[in-house]
């Protein structure tokens, strides 16, 4: 059996193709998987860190307005197929399983080109263009969110880390606070803006640092890669631990008392199947998707939702610290994002994907 996966470019894209090769190879240790990507993707780095191949063919992204690069793109992405296609035929595909994103289109079309399955899923409530046109080829959809608008869909949930959703929280807190130079018994709040930081995000953050600190708040602060602070707190008691990148996200949140951080579909996804209550924060620009991620897990009681212009530090003072500061209601929050979360949505597709690519 030979699987191949095309979701690059962001890690919205990535970790779910990921976490479904996962759950392939543990369902058939000898499965062959093969994932598209592009120079450019943060696939080139986290594709070989789990130790799959990753085959690269042009990125051909898809202008959103009528501008002179829309006239370039009908070529380039005839040079995107072709390779997509190579791809294929060099490892004898069975199947083809695509999560969006720049490299999804061309794999769909290579796909229906040789008459490969193809099977699509869909994390976002509103579904990106890729997937929109990857689901007119195949009765073979599946989704993340109960409402996204595709034909014929399923809603399986996310396919997520297993280091992620098997984390006991509650058993691991003192040795992940460790991990993290934070001390065992204070409460903590664990701040990160996605894959890339946010900048609103941090600077708010940083800001409401006095106040938080001064209340005994410490907190754990993941800035984003390409991001950089004028001015980090002062050293001293309680911590204020400013990171780059977290590779073990599954110990920030077994750290984490509490998180503030945007709302897209990996993030509202691992925070309900670890039980994380959270103030998200929908990114402001895009088709409004963050917002709607974040809106079931708000109404159900597991996080609060604040606009990114309404984001400050008197409002992290004035909403989040009072939280912070009361242990019943994040319990509250705590089980209630818990009730919205899912863990089995890699296995559900891994299921899928092989009874497809067996018929």
């Amino acid at each position: 059996m030979r699987v191949v996966l095309a979701g690059g470019g962001t890690a919205g894209h990535i970790e779910p193709a990921l976490a479904l090769a996962d759950a392939l190879r543990r369902l058939d240790p000898a499965i062959g998987i093969t994932c598209l990507g592009t120079e450019k993707g943060l696939e080139t780095r986290l594709v070989p860190a789990r130790g799959y191949e990753l085959a690269l063919i042009p990125a051909v992204p898809l202008p959103r307005a009528l501008t002179p690069q829309l006239l370039t793109v009908p070529g380039r992405l005839a040079g995107a197929i072709n390779a997509a296609a190579g791809v294929l035929d060099r490892v004898q595909a069975d199947v083809l399983v695509g999560f969006g994103g720049y490299v999804a289109t061309p794999g769909y079309l290579a796909a229906r080109r040789r008459s490969v399955p193809i099977v699509i899923h869909e994390a976002n409530p509103r579904p990106g263009l890729a997937n929109r046109l990857g689901a007119r080829m195949t009765d073979h959809v599946f989704t993340g969110h109960p409402e996204t608008a595709l034909p014929g869909a399923q809603c399986v949930g996310i396919p997520l880390r297993r280091e992620v959703v098997t984390v006991d929280r509650f058993s691991l807190g003192d040795k992940a606070r460790s991990y993290f130079g934070l001390e065992s018994d204070r409460t903590t709040l664990l701040v990160f803006g996605g894959s890339q930081g946010a900048r609103s995000v941090n600077q708010a953050a940083l800001e409401a640092s006095p106040v938080l600190r001064a209340a005994g708040i410490q907190v754990l602060h993941v800035i984003g890669p390409k991001n950089m602070v004028e001015m980090e707190p002062p050293p001293g008691d309680p911590q204020y631990v400013i990171l780059p990148y977290v590779d073990r996200m599954d110990l920030a949140y077994a750290a984490a008392d509490l998180v503030l951080c945007r709302s897209g579909a990996m993030t509202c996804a691992e925070l309900t199947a670890v039980g994380l209550p959270a103030a998200y924060v929908p990114l402001p620009h895009g088709n409004g998707e963050q917002r709607l991620n974040a809106q079931p897990i708000v109404q159900a009681g597991g996080g609060i939702m604040v606009d990114d212009a309404d984001l400050s530090a008197e409002w992290i003072v004035r909403m989040l610290l009072p939280i912070l500061q009361d242990p019943e209601r994040v319990a509250m929050m705590s089980e209630a994002a818990f009730r919205m979360g899912r863990k089995d949505a890699d296995d559900i597709l891994a299921r899928k994907v092989l009874e497809i690519a067996y018929r």
